[in-house]
């Protein structure tokens, strides 16, 4: 059987082109291959350009002539490697076996393949529009958008915008709260749509200022959410990174120009539908440019942007590469090439990189899977989480694990018994009971306390100023002017009656009005008690001995309180609880008599207690505000008006605290609670397996 390196190379195609572009970072050049059916293209470098000028020989032939002519010294391998990612990627032309094959791929109904479905579950993409004609006039009519004049008052329209809605922050902040409603979300929609329109749009109209043909712009779905797109794979034949650079990045700055003028625009419109537009218009432009399309962790601009600046392209895979053999070199200890020269500096840069991108994309595809969970019907829902969370996490893993899985042989005996030992020892720490807190947020309060109010308007005559006071002190009276005077004219009346009864008793005629004067005296005599009564009730004492506290010192005598109005707070200084609110899955684990250390806010000294009450049912109201989201606190809730109600599942824990917080006020703070212990491992399959006793029920 003939050595695969002395057989001739198959012919490229013939509509391929080849152009160069600009050298690299390290000074070699560089080449693209430019696909002119799907318009996609293929960067090598000058091992690559020389095997291709001496195609169709053998690769051995290819290797020998290059070495002839050039410093390069190749191996067959590598034009063997070479020859395979032209066939992968159908650049080779086609034999009769090969046309057969695509002739039979293109008649056959690949659609009813899962491979089909998946690939184009996961991304595929719709042109809408073959716009090269019109964005040569567009971009002759908008020449003068590019000049330096129009981007430096862009700029300073801009942040005059930012000046002014600073300083009108509150009103801003509550305008985008309340805009979070059914119509609202449909008018980020539309904005959305408005901005990404534009942002695509100013890649398009760069890229044909520099010469590049926009082949076409349409709609492209990834993970089935709709992105609009713009081909711009020709920027590849630039052979300068800053023109690159320009149209990478001209779709940021569309919409960073959108987001300040439009807040230029919010701060001076007045309150309106224009206004509310405008608003739309800057949070989202603000919001997907710094957030979203700036990152370099994906394939967005971010990323391009970055890859000019450093005239480094192929980012994302080549500094993955340098983590992959870096782990494996490390942790593993195989003598593996490394995929690229790199001075040690720079090559740790990159793998910090890799890194970083690779975590960042695992929480980013477990919300898409989440996402993807949610948005179906449940075992749909089920079937896409579990190939979002296989394809973009597992399968990765996989791969490298395999590769692990091969090379075993060539890893040496110390590294095998050290990774073990260290595989060991992590599973040990997973499986070993040692997590025994349980946090929750709570507030804390005097055991005793009372908020004094006013039973009902009433005019004020004294008011104790704050301090100690004892059991039975007089905090606060109260004069209520129309009882006084009630009570005086029914007095009055009473000693009228009291004279006519003694008249008629001394008369013998007056019998008969006996008994009716004697009901007049008794409802006189009532109604003084009551208005006694009433005024007793204006007499506020203290019911415990404590601290008198929040009088308010600009009330002055003779001034008229409401019943709704507190007059002061009477504190037992003595005594301590906190009313804390711990999670679900988490109250099992408590006991009454547990530990606790609460953390006021503010505070790094925490405060020792004990739990004594543990709540039965979920919490549907809170009993302090200041633990809600609305007024700042860390609990999210939910309802209108005065509801506070917990959107998580949490019950309530009452503890006693062995110590008063400083200040003797109440605080917000968190609380440590010694629960029973859990490994880690056990509880994450708890958990798991909760979930999944959660869903199966269809």
């Amino acid at each position: 059987m003939l050595d695969p390196a002395d057989l001739p190379t198959p012919a490229m195609r013939e509509d391929l082109r080849l152009s160069e572009v600009a050298a690299g970072a390290n000074g070699e050049p560089g080449w693209v291959i430019h696909d002119t059916v799907v318009n996609r293209f293929y960067r090598i470098g000058w091992l690559e350009f020389e095997c291709l000028l001496r195609w169709e020989r053998t690769p051995r032939q290819i290797c020998q002539d290059i070495a002839a002519q050039t410093p390069l010294r190749p191996e067959p391998e590598q034009v063997l490697g070479l020859r395979q990612f032209l066939e992968q990627h159908q650049l080779l032309r086609p034999d009769a076996a090969a046309v057969a094959r695509l002739q039979a791929r293109s008649e056959g109904n690949q659609w009813l393949t899962w491979n089909w479905w998946l690939h184009h579950y996961l991304f595929f993409r719709v042109p809408l529009l073959h716009p090269q004609t019109h964005l040569q006039k567009l971009a002759g009519a908008l020449g003068w958008l590019f000049h330096p004049f129009t981007a430096w008052l862009v700029i300073l329209l801009s942040t005059l915008g930012v000046i002014l809605v600073l300083q009108q922050w509150d009103t801003f902040t509550h305008a985008v709260v309340e805009s979070f409603s059914t119509e609202g979300l449909l008018s980020f929609a539309l904005a959305l749509i408005l901005a990404k329109t534009l942002h695509e749009l100013g890649h398009a109209l760069v890229a044909t200022r520099l010469g590049l043909r926009v082949a076409h712009m349409g709609i492209a779905f990834v993970v089935l959410w709709p992105m609009l797109y713009t081909d711009t794979g020709e920027s590849w034949k630039l052979r300068s990174s800053r023109q690159r650079l320009a149209i990478a990045s001209a779709g940021i700055l569309t919409e960073l120009a959108i987001a300040g003028l439009a807040t230029l625009g919010w701060a001076l419109s007045e309150p309106g539908v224009l206004r509310n537009a405008l608003l739309y218009l800057a949070t989202t432009s603000w919001i997907l440019s710094l957030a979203l399309n700036a990152s370099p962790f994906m394939r967005f601009d971010g990323y391009f942007i970055l890859s000019d600046l450093l005239d480094f392209p192929n980012l994302h895979e080549r500094s993955s590469a340098l983590a992959r053999t870096t782990l494996r070199r490390n942790l593993l200890g195989l003598d593996e090439p490394w995929p690229e020269p790199f001075a040690p500096s720079q090559r740790r840069l990159l793998v910090a990189f890799a890194i970083i991108t690779w975590l960042y994309r695992l929480v980013l595809f477990l919300g898409i899977a989440v996402a993807v969970y949610l948005m179906f019907f449940k075992l749909l829902g089920i079937f896409l989480f579990i190939v979002e969370i296989s394809w973009f996490v597992v399968l990765p893993v996989w791969r490298e694990l395999k590769h692990w899985w091969a090379a075993r042989e060539r890893v040496p005996g110390r590294r095998k018994h050290l990774f073990w030992a260290l595989l060991a020892l992590v599973l040990l720490l997973l499986a070993i009971p040692w997590r025994s807190q349980v946090h929750g947020d709570g507030v804390a309060r005097a055991e005793q306390q009372l908020r004094v109010f006013s039973p009902y308007p009433a005019q004020l005559q004294t008011l104790r100023p704050s301090g100690p006071v004892r059991s039975g002190d007089s905090l606060v009276v109260l004069d209520e002017p129309d009882i006084s005077a009630r009570m005086l004219g029914n007095q009055a009346s009473l000693d009228s009656y009291q004279a006519r009864l003694k008249g008629l008793l001394a008369d013998p005629r007056g019998l008969a009005q006996q008994n009716a004067t004697l009901q007049r005296l008794d409802v006189e005599s009532q109604e003084i008690r009551a208005a006694r009564s009433e005024m007793a009730r204006l007499s506020l004492r203290a019911p415990f001995a404590g601290v008198w506290r929040d009088v308010n010192p600009d009330w002055q005598p003779g001034q008229w309180v409401g019943s709704r109005e507190a007059l002061g707070v009477l504190v037992d200084p003595r005594h301590w609880q906190v009313d804390a609110y711990v999670e679900q899955d988490q109250v099992h684990r408590l006991a009454t008599g547990s530990p606790v250390r609460f953390y006021p806010v503010g505070r790094p000294q925490p405060i020792s207690g004990k739990v004594i009450a543990i709540g039965s049912t979920r919490v549907n109201q809170l009993s302090h505000p200041m633990l809600a989201s609305r007024y700042g606190g860390p609990i999210t809730t939910a309802g209108h008006g005065d509801g506070m109600t917990p959107t998580e599942s949490l019950f309530h824990v009452l503890v006693q605290l062995d110590d008063a917080p400083v200040g003797l006020q109440e605080t917000r703070g968190r609380v440590q609670i010694e629960g029973a212990r859990r490994s880690l491992l056990g509880e994450g399959l708890t958990y798991t397996l909760a979930i999944l006793l959660r869903e199966s029920g269809f």
